[in-house]
């Protein structure tokens, strides 16, 4: 009962605070833009990868990435991304870390929309499912990080906690990448791109502080470098799982990963997550599995991921030449309709293959 009074007493409190009631609506702002952008630069990276004639799930090459500057509905998707990231900087200088990073969330939703009326996939149950363990987690963790979250000042150590931590993902990321990407498929590179945008959220949060205390010295200075590196890699990441997989995946997981991230270095990095009892930490812990969990049931239960998988030019039937074509004595006979099947328009007494024998998955 004690605990139910501090929630009422804290979000009371909470939504008292000018900076988290305009840092909320901005970060659902970028949200709406990110979900734009999403959807218009997948576009532009199937028009290259139709126009290249290759495929870029493995990673974009050099020349499919100098088309992308050319196609206009990846340039209106990127400047869609950045109005975004316009937002997310803006409500990051309102609101804490916590609170703003896993309002994105809902840019889900409106890319699931959105990518269905386009590509004409239906979301199905399972993937309903997994979206809403995605979102539902999210705002369940935001829900509690906007009651007890906090704002800390960032040390000098701590800064050189999360640069560490950063250049050791990268080099673990670039590993993989350069050993495995023949094998990567979409969902390393969404979750490979939410990391590193967790930490590129964080370097801003502290950039921002910095420079609003005057505070612009040569560590801010590494800092702006790291955050620039870490997105570029996390945008090439991004770039290259809209070749492998749908939009919407893509947002998913970059709003589930990269808010957890980001809260992470907030809570164990940053001390943002201080003034929260034990139990509010296991719900931080259940509503981020739940979800992880539903990224990975998206990933393998997505009605336009299940279609492609499908698209395997497996033949079908048994093949010409086989034991099904009989003499010319049984063609007058009784036989299966499969042998019973109109000449050639050449008079010759062959019957004639049906179009999914020849390895087409297409069926009349």
């Amino acid at each position: 009962m004690n605990a139910v009074e501090d929630v009422g007493d804290q979000l009371v409190g909470a939504f008292q605070n000018p900076g988290l009631l305009l840092g909320i609506p901005l970060a659902l702002a970028g949200a709406v833009f990110m979900s734009l952008g999403a959807q218009y630069q997948h576009r532009g990276v199937e028009k290259v990868e139709r126009l290249s004639g290759a495929n870029g799930a493995s990673g974009l090459s050099l020349d499919q990435l100098k088309r992308l500057l050319t196609r206009p509905s990846w340039l209106i998707g990127t400047l869609m991304l950045g109005l975004a990231v316009v937002c997310q900087l803006a409500a990051l200088v309102q609101a804490p870390l916590i609170v703003v990073q896993p309002l994105g969330a809902i840019a889900l939703v409106i890319t699931t929309l959105l990518n269905a009326r386009i590509s004409g996939h239906s979301p199905t149950r399972q993937s309903l499912t997994a979206i809403v363990c995605c979102v539902g987690g999210i705002f369940l963790f935001v829900f509690f990080a906007a009651i007890y979250a906090t704002e800390q000042e960032v040390t000098d150590r701590e800064l050189f906690t999360i640069l560490a931590l950063l250049l050791v993902v990268i080099i673990v990321l670039g590993a993989c990448w350069l050993i495995l990407r023949r094998r990567m498929r979409a969902l390393f590179y969404v979750i490979g791109a939410g990391i590193l945008y967790g930490f590129v959220a964080t370097l801003a949060k502290v950039v921002i502080k910095r420079i609003e205390a005057g505070q612009f010295e040569w560590i801010t200075g590494i800092c702006v470098l790291a955050l620039v590196s870490a997105a570029a890699v996390g945008a090439y990441f991004v770039q290259t799982a809209y070749s492998s997989g749908p939009p919407d995946l893509v947002i998913a997981g970059l709003t589930v990963v990269d808010p957890l991230v980001a809260v992470l270095i907030g809570m164990v990095v940053l001390g943002e997550a201080s003034a929260a009892p034990w139990w509010v930490l296991v719900i931080f812990a259940v509503a981020g599995g739940i979800a992880v969990w539903g990224v990975v049931g998206l990933a393998r239960y997505h009605p336009q991921v299940l279609s492609d998988s499908q698209d395997l030019g497996i033949q079908r039937g048994s093949t010409p030449g086989g034991s099904s074509q009989g003499g010319p004595g049984e063609a007058s006979s009784s036989q299966p309709a499969a042998t019973n099947a109109p000449e050639h328009s050449d008079g010759s007494g062959r019957p004639q293959t049906p179009p999914w024998h020849d390895g087409s998955s297409e069926r009349p």
